[in-house]
């Protein structure tokens, strides 16, 4: 099982980007999606999930109405694109997968993880 993200970077405070992240060696539309932060010196958190048809998803209060999670089953991707940035977003992203049956917001609850992404917001 490999989970590839991409699509990190430096940003300025205000602006945008787009995370990726391609699945393979399982059958992707049978799990759930769900980006993880952490920041240096901090557990790693719940950033958004998607359910395994694309249907429901869930997000952390601090990013509400900025990042928007979305997944293509036909290409075995999944994406966070992350609007109005700031400082305090700066953390590596990670991407997980867990068997589908119900979002979940804890790491445990994921089976699989790629090797993180790092997104840096200067002010």
């Amino acid at each position: 099982v490999q989970l590839q993200a991409s699509g990190g970077g430096l940003v300025e405070a205000g602006g945008s980007l787009r995370l990726s992240c391609g699945a393979s060696g399982i059958t992707f539309s049978w799990y759930d999606m769900g980006w993880f932060r952490q920041a240096p010196g901090k557990a790693r958190i719940f950033v958004a999930g998607v359910d395994n048809n694309g249907r429901i998803t869930s997000y952390a209060d601090s990013v509400k109405g900025r990042f928007t999670i979305s997944r293509d089953n036909a290409k075995n991707t999944v994406s966070l694109q992350m609007n109005s940035l700031n400082p305090e977003d700066t953390a590596v992203y990670y991407c997980a997968a867990k068997w589908r049956g119900g979002l979940g917001s804890r790491p445990n609850d994921y089976n699989y993880w790629g090797q993180g992404t790092q997104v840096t917001v200067s002010s």
